[in-house]
Protein backbone atom coordinates (compact mmCIF):
# COMPACT_ATOMS: atom_id res chain seq x y z
CA UNK A 1 0.00 0.00 0.00
CA UNK A 2 1.63 3.18 -0.98
CA UNK A 3 0.92 6.06 2.15
CA UNK A 4 -0.07 9.36 0.57
CA UNK A 5 0.88 12.32 2.87
CA UNK A 6 -0.25 15.70 2.56
CA UNK A 7 1.65 18.74 3.41
CA UNK A 8 0.05 21.31 5.29
CA UNK A 9 0.71 25.18 3.50
CA UNK A 10 3.94 26.56 4.98
CA UNK A 11 3.19 29.67 6.93
CA UNK A 12 4.73 32.90 5.19
CA UNK A 13 7.89 33.76 6.38
CA UNK A 14 7.95 37.16 8.09
CA UNK A 15 10.73 38.77 5.80
CA UNK A 16 8.93 37.94 2.80
CA UNK A 17 7.72 40.60 0.52
CA UNK A 18 4.04 40.91 0.06
CA UNK A 19 3.16 40.37 -3.87
CA UNK A 20 2.76 43.57 -6.07
CA UNK A 21 -0.84 44.98 -6.37
CA UNK A 22 -1.72 44.38 -10.10
CA UNK A 23 -2.18 48.38 -11.74
CA UNK A 24 -5.69 48.90 -12.83
CA UNK A 25 -6.15 48.16 -16.41
CA UNK A 26 -6.64 51.03 -17.37
CA UNK A 27 -3.36 52.05 -16.54
CA UNK A 28 -1.78 49.00 -17.58
CA UNK A 29 -3.72 48.95 -21.26
CA UNK A 30 -2.33 52.56 -21.18
CA UNK A 31 -0.02 52.55 -24.71
CA UNK A 32 3.43 53.63 -24.82
CA UNK A 33 4.19 52.46 -28.07
CA UNK A 34 4.06 55.47 -29.87
CA UNK A 35 6.77 58.16 -29.95
CA UNK A 36 6.61 61.34 -27.41
CA UNK A 37 5.91 64.53 -28.76
CA UNK A 38 5.02 68.17 -27.38
CA UNK A 39 2.32 70.41 -29.49
CA UNK A 40 2.46 73.52 -28.35
CA UNK A 41 -0.92 75.59 -29.18
CA UNK A 42 -0.65 79.57 -29.41
CA UNK A 43 -2.93 82.16 -30.00
CA UNK A 44 -4.76 85.22 -28.23
CA UNK A 45 -6.35 84.77 -24.94
CA UNK A 46 -9.72 83.28 -25.08
CA UNK A 47 -9.13 81.83 -28.53
CA UNK A 48 -9.97 78.17 -27.44
CA UNK A 49 -6.45 76.85 -26.93
CA UNK A 50 -7.39 74.60 -23.78
CA UNK A 51 -10.32 73.49 -24.57
CA UNK A 52 -9.36 71.80 -28.16
CA UNK A 53 -6.17 70.72 -26.32
CA UNK A 54 -8.45 69.30 -23.72
CA UNK A 55 -10.70 67.75 -25.92
CA UNK A 56 -7.98 65.77 -27.79
CA UNK A 57 -6.42 64.65 -24.81
CA UNK A 58 -9.87 63.41 -23.84
CA UNK A 59 -9.22 61.24 -27.67
CA UNK A 60 -6.19 60.14 -27.08
CA UNK A 61 -6.81 58.60 -23.65
CA UNK A 62 -9.31 56.76 -24.49
CA UNK A 63 -7.02 55.20 -27.19
CA UNK A 64 -4.84 54.16 -24.19
CA UNK A 65 -1.88 57.10 -24.89
CA UNK A 66 0.24 58.84 -22.58
CA UNK A 67 -1.05 62.40 -22.48
CA UNK A 68 0.07 65.44 -20.46
CA UNK A 69 -1.93 69.02 -21.03
CA UNK A 70 0.59 71.74 -19.10
CA UNK A 71 -1.71 74.41 -18.71
CA UNK A 72 -0.43 77.89 -18.77
CA UNK A 73 -2.20 79.09 -15.23
CA UNK A 74 -1.31 76.31 -13.25
CA UNK A 75 2.53 76.47 -14.53
CA UNK A 76 2.14 80.45 -13.76
CA UNK A 77 1.33 79.27 -10.27
CA UNK A 78 3.80 76.27 -9.29
CA UNK A 79 6.15 76.83 -11.98
CA UNK A 80 6.92 79.94 -12.18
CA UNK A 81 4.82 82.24 -9.70
CA UNK A 82 8.45 84.49 -8.83
CA UNK A 83 7.81 85.57 -12.67
CA UNK A 84 5.99 88.76 -14.33
CA UNK A 85 4.58 89.50 -17.23
CA UNK A 86 7.54 91.32 -19.13
CA UNK A 87 9.11 90.59 -21.99
CA UNK A 88 12.14 88.80 -20.60
CA UNK A 89 9.93 87.00 -17.93
CA UNK A 90 7.15 86.01 -20.66
CA UNK A 91 10.22 84.41 -22.48
CA UNK A 92 11.38 83.13 -19.22
CA UNK A 93 8.28 81.41 -18.42
CA UNK A 94 8.13 79.97 -22.41
CA UNK A 95 11.65 78.35 -21.70
CA UNK A 96 10.44 76.77 -18.38
CA UNK A 97 7.29 75.30 -19.71
CA UNK A 98 9.11 74.22 -23.21
CA UNK A 99 12.17 72.30 -20.80
CA UNK A 100 9.22 70.20 -19.15
CA UNK A 101 7.40 69.40 -22.23
CA UNK A 102 10.36 68.60 -23.94
CA UNK A 103 11.65 65.70 -20.71
CA UNK A 104 7.89 64.61 -21.23
CA UNK A 105 7.43 64.22 -24.83
CA UNK A 106 11.43 62.52 -24.62
CA UNK A 107 9.60 59.40 -22.45
CA UNK A 108 6.92 58.98 -24.34
CA UNK A 109 4.34 61.31 -23.35
CA UNK A 110 2.21 63.35 -25.93
CA UNK A 111 2.57 67.13 -24.39
CA UNK A 112 -0.61 69.52 -25.08
CA UNK A 113 0.81 73.62 -24.79
CA UNK A 114 -2.02 75.45 -24.65
CA UNK A 115 0.07 78.49 -23.71
CA UNK A 116 0.07 82.28 -25.42
CA UNK A 117 4.05 82.33 -25.90
CA UNK A 118 3.33 86.04 -28.03
CA UNK A 119 6.67 86.32 -29.17
CA UNK A 120 8.00 84.11 -31.75
CA UNK A 121 12.15 84.15 -30.70
CA UNK A 122 10.56 82.23 -27.25
CA UNK A 123 8.81 79.90 -29.60
CA UNK A 124 11.22 79.20 -32.07
CA UNK A 125 13.89 78.65 -28.79
CA UNK A 126 11.43 76.00 -27.45
CA UNK A 127 11.38 74.17 -31.18
CA UNK A 128 15.07 74.88 -31.13
CA UNK A 129 15.46 72.53 -27.92
CA UNK A 130 13.07 69.67 -29.30
CA UNK A 131 15.62 69.48 -32.70
CA UNK A 132 18.18 69.41 -30.69
CA UNK A 133 16.94 66.63 -28.40
CA UNK A 134 15.65 65.07 -31.75
CA UNK A 135 12.17 65.40 -29.73
CA UNK A 136 8.77 65.91 -32.27
CA UNK A 137 7.37 69.00 -32.10
CA UNK A 138 4.37 70.95 -33.55
CA UNK A 139 3.53 74.55 -33.45
CA UNK A 140 -0.52 74.87 -33.87
CA UNK A 141 -1.79 78.57 -34.30
CA UNK A 142 -5.40 79.00 -33.04
CA UNK A 143 -6.11 81.69 -34.97
CA UNK A 144 -9.24 83.16 -33.83
CA UNK A 145 -9.69 86.90 -34.46
CA UNK A 146 -9.46 89.17 -31.81
CA UNK A 147 -12.53 90.65 -31.95
CA UNK A 148 -14.33 87.05 -31.38
CA UNK A 149 -11.89 86.39 -28.59
CA UNK A 150 -12.76 89.94 -26.72
CA UNK A 151 -16.71 88.50 -26.58
CA UNK A 152 -15.57 85.04 -25.15
CA UNK A 153 -13.92 86.85 -22.71
CA UNK A 154 -13.69 82.99 -20.75
CA UNK A 155 -11.36 84.74 -17.89
CA UNK A 156 -12.94 88.49 -17.99
CA UNK A 157 -9.16 90.00 -19.27
CA UNK A 158 -10.97 92.23 -21.75
CA UNK A 159 -13.74 93.36 -20.17
CA UNK A 160 -10.35 94.52 -17.28
CA UNK A 161 -8.76 96.06 -20.02
CA UNK A 162 -11.41 97.73 -21.43
CA UNK A 163 -12.47 98.98 -17.69
CA UNK A 164 -8.78 100.36 -17.23
CA UNK A 165 -7.97 97.65 -14.27
CA UNK A 166 -5.54 95.83 -16.23
CA UNK A 167 -3.18 96.57 -19.32
CA UNK A 168 -0.61 94.48 -20.97
CA UNK A 169 -3.18 92.43 -22.41
CA UNK A 170 -1.68 90.48 -25.59
CA UNK A 171 -3.23 91.03 -28.77
CA UNK A 172 -4.96 94.15 -27.17
CA UNK A 173 -2.25 96.63 -25.71
CA UNK A 174 0.70 94.07 -25.52
CA UNK A 175 2.30 92.41 -28.75
CA UNK A 176 1.30 88.75 -30.30
CA UNK A 177 3.56 87.77 -33.32
CA UNK A 178 1.54 85.23 -35.21
CA UNK A 179 3.49 82.12 -36.65
CA UNK A 180 4.38 82.85 -39.92
CA UNK A 181 4.41 78.79 -40.76
CA UNK A 182 2.86 76.72 -38.33
CA UNK A 183 2.28 72.99 -38.39
CA UNK A 184 -1.82 73.48 -38.56
CA UNK A 185 -3.62 76.60 -38.12
CA UNK A 186 -7.17 76.13 -36.40
CA UNK A 187 -9.71 78.98 -37.26
CA UNK A 188 -11.58 78.00 -34.05
CA UNK A 189 -14.50 80.65 -34.54
CA UNK A 190 -15.35 78.42 -37.87
CA UNK A 191 -15.93 75.39 -36.41
CA UNK A 192 -16.84 73.05 -33.13
CA UNK A 193 -14.67 72.29 -30.87
CA UNK A 194 -14.74 68.82 -32.16
CA UNK A 195 -13.78 69.55 -35.32
CA UNK A 196 -10.71 71.20 -34.19
CA UNK A 197 -10.04 68.59 -32.04
CA UNK A 198 -10.32 66.20 -34.96
CA UNK A 199 -7.61 68.56 -37.42
CA UNK A 200 -5.18 68.53 -34.54
CA UNK A 201 -5.63 64.51 -34.45
CA UNK A 202 -5.27 64.19 -38.45
CA UNK A 203 -2.02 65.75 -37.74
CA UNK A 204 -0.18 64.07 -35.49
CA UNK A 205 -1.29 60.64 -37.55
CA UNK A 206 -0.12 62.48 -40.54
CA UNK A 207 3.42 62.76 -38.45
CA UNK A 208 3.42 59.13 -37.40
CA UNK A 209 2.24 60.49 -33.76
CA UNK A 210 -0.92 58.80 -33.67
Amino acid sequence: MTLVTTLPAAPPQSGARPRPEARPQSEARRCSCWPGATVWLTGLPSAGKTTIAEELAGLLRREHRRVEVLDGDQIRKFLSADLGFSRDDRNTNVQRIGMVAEVLARNGVLVLVPVIAPFADSREAVRERHRAAATPYLEVHVATPVEVCSVRDVKGLYAKQAAGEISGLTGVDDPYEAPEVPDLRIESHTQSVRESASALYALLTERGLA
